[in-house]
């Protein structure tokens, strides 16, 4: 084994970077910390700046991390509605500085108790791809809701109502539309359900950039969490206007399956690597256990960190090892027995690690495949992500969703909610993969009451760089943007760097590496072409990461927002004394 990761810190190369059209919001402040062990502020990084503006409004009025993950969730759900909403779900890992307290809740989607195995199937057994993704039969029981009352209640001090405050707000007085949601609209505005194209194309044409949006239904049903916490979304009049709108379009919800929904939380997978402590989500996301998986066969194979061919190559069969382990035997822990600690041992790592060649690529067809996709992956523009950490030392990162550009495009008649399409995450089928070219086996398979399967990867780093808050919306290149992410972190890259570094991704099936400009130079091309590997070199960039750096030793406090998306970062410093 090689000397200690942190004694190599300081010789490690880094990898090339490129230029990017634009430049993520950084502040890096120096500081002098009032207590050892805490920050000298607070900070919030999140894909939209009005949402990034609502938890640092929280915190300035005396909340803690835990409110301002509650008011930033809201906030986006109003003004990004095509990646997240209360109408959808998420995973929301805490850590609470006091006690070191962490735990993951699981604000994931359920299956209604109608849905079967074989409810988006052809006669021949094969999925229906349009079943699964529009309209309201797509949808699956919402979790945010529930989990922002939860966070709030369990671990918050304001309380619900102050917390939904800044949302309330926007819904109601409305705001400006950036390009990207302008875009989103026209280019969804064919699918888009009657109720959601009178909200986003009154005139029969998609809203432009500038236009002033407000939402009276949202605001109201907002209002409702804020006066009555859950039961203002999963009973009463919210809930009966939820059933009978998804029921009128085809969908197959009732009241009993949104009074049944639970928030559970669940114990967070940790990572030994080297000198660092990672911590993660577990099923029902893929994440944690893919991310363990990657970094123990890196262990395994003596990674250095140097940049280069060597490095990355490394890294590309790493990726492929474990999408191929997360197809075969992952789905949600209340459903499915996993063999976790066989995924999770060092001994597993070095079995997998043993097959790795280093002067060229395993064909994926030489593991055993569970199945075979038809589409590669897509770029997961449809998901949200934010990091936040307090002056306590408090940390968020949760990773948000209602799955495709406005989940399944169905806007329930009188709330203002847009219906996720999270049933297309289950294994509809197989021998079919998903929007995002994943393909799946039986452990997630469409059960009543069942959360299906994610790569959502919010997670904190700990070490000798100090201490990271990270994560990113991106579909099945979820993962593989994390794992880069945390290997930048680990050379001693800023977050500004660590957020815009161009990236690559594997994910077994299809057999094809695919890349960002920039990601890989003309001869390291070359390079992987004659060693076997098949490279789909992309146009367009991906992803939108967020994440809070902070460097106690060096008295460094950052935040940065992906410069791929429209959000920002804002670090606030505690008045000295």
């Amino acid at each position: 084994m090689d000397a200690p990761l942190n004694r190599r810190i300081d010789h490690f190369a880094r990898r090339p970077r490129s230029g990017l059209a634009a430049v993520p919001l950084l502040l890096v402040l120096a500081f002098s910390a009032a207590a050892e062990g805490t920050p000298p502020g607070y900070a919030v990084a999140s894909a939209h700046p009005l949402a990034t503006d609502a938890g640092i409004e929280i915190l300035q009025q005396g909340g803690n991390a835990f409110d301002a993950a509650v008011a930033v969730s809201a906030a986006l759900g109003v003004v990004e509605p095509y990646s997240s909403g209360i109408g959808g779900g998420g995973l929301w890992l805490l850590h609470r500085q006091r006690d070191r307290f962490e735990t993951l809740v699981d604000g994931r989607e359920m299956a209604p108790q109608a849905a079967t195995q074989s409810m988006y199937q052809d006669a021949q057994g094969h999925a229906i791809a349009d079943l699964s993704r529009n309209g309201p039969i797509a949808g699956a029981i919402p979790g945010t809701p529930a989990a922002l009352d939860h966070i709030a209640s369990a671990y918050g001090r304001l309380g619900l109502a102050r917390d939904l405050a800044p949302a309330i707000r926007l819904a109601r007085e409305g705001f400006a539309l950036d390009a990207r949601f302008a875009k989103f609209i026209a280019m969804e505005s064919k699918r888009l359900s009657p109720a959601a194209q009178a909200l986003l194309l009154p005139d029969g044409k998609p809203l432009p950039e500038g236009a002033m949006l407000r939402q009276p239904d949202l605001a109201q049903t907002l209002q409702r969490m804020a006066d009555h916490g859950r039961d203002g979304f999963y009973a009463g009049p919210t809930a009966q206007l939820l059933v009978d709108g998804v029921r009128a379009g085809g969908g197959i919800w009732t009241l009993s399956d949104l009074a049944g929904y639970k928030t559970p939380e669940r114990k967070p997978i940790t990572i030994r690597f080297e000198g660092y402590r990672i911590v993660t989500a577990p099923p029902p996301s893929a994440g944690g256990v893919g991310l363990a998986e990657m970094l123990n066969q890196l262990d395994a194979l003596h990674w250095t960190g140097a940049a280069g061919l060597h490095s990355e190559q490394q890294v590309i069969e790493v990726m492929r090892r474990a999408y191929r382990d997360r197809a075969a035997y992952l789905g949600d822990p209340d459903f499915v027995k996993m063999p976790l600690e066989h995924l999770l041992s060092t001994q597993y790592a070095r079995q997998l690690a043993a097959g790795i060649q280093a002067d060229h690529a395993t064909p994926s067809a030489e593991l055993p495949p569970p199945g075979e996709p038809k589409r590669p992956a897509k770029e997961g523009v449809d998901t949200t992500h934010y990091s936040i950490i307090d002056g306590e030392g408090n940390r968020v990162a949760a990773t948000v969703t209602v799955n495709l550009i406005f989940g399944s495009a169905f806007l329930a008649p009188g709330t203002g909610i847009f219906v996720n399409d999270e049933m297309d995450d289950f294994a509809a089928s197989t021998t079919d993969s998903n929007a995002f070219g994943l393909i799946g086996s039986s452990a997630n398979a469409i059960a009543p009451g069942k959360r299906p399967l994610s790569t959502m990867t919010p997670s904190f780093v700990e070490g000798p760089q100090g201490v990271l808050v990270i994560g990113t919306p991106g579909g099945s290149r979820i993962l593989t943007m994390v794992l880069l992410g945390m290997l930048d972190f680990f050379r001693g890259d800023d977050a500004k760097t660590i957020v815009g570094a161009p990236r690559y991704h594997m994910q077994y099936l299809p057999d094809r590496v695919q890349f960002e400009p920039g990601a890989f130079d003309a001869d390291t091309q070359a390079t992987l072409l004659r060693m076997g590997y098949q490279l789909d070199g992309l146009s367009a960039t991906y992803g939108n990461m967020q994440a809070v750096l902070w460097r106690p030793a060096k008295g460094v406090l950052e935040a940065a927002a992906d410069p791929r998306g429209v959000g920002t970062a804002r670090v606030v410093l505690r008045e000295k004394p």
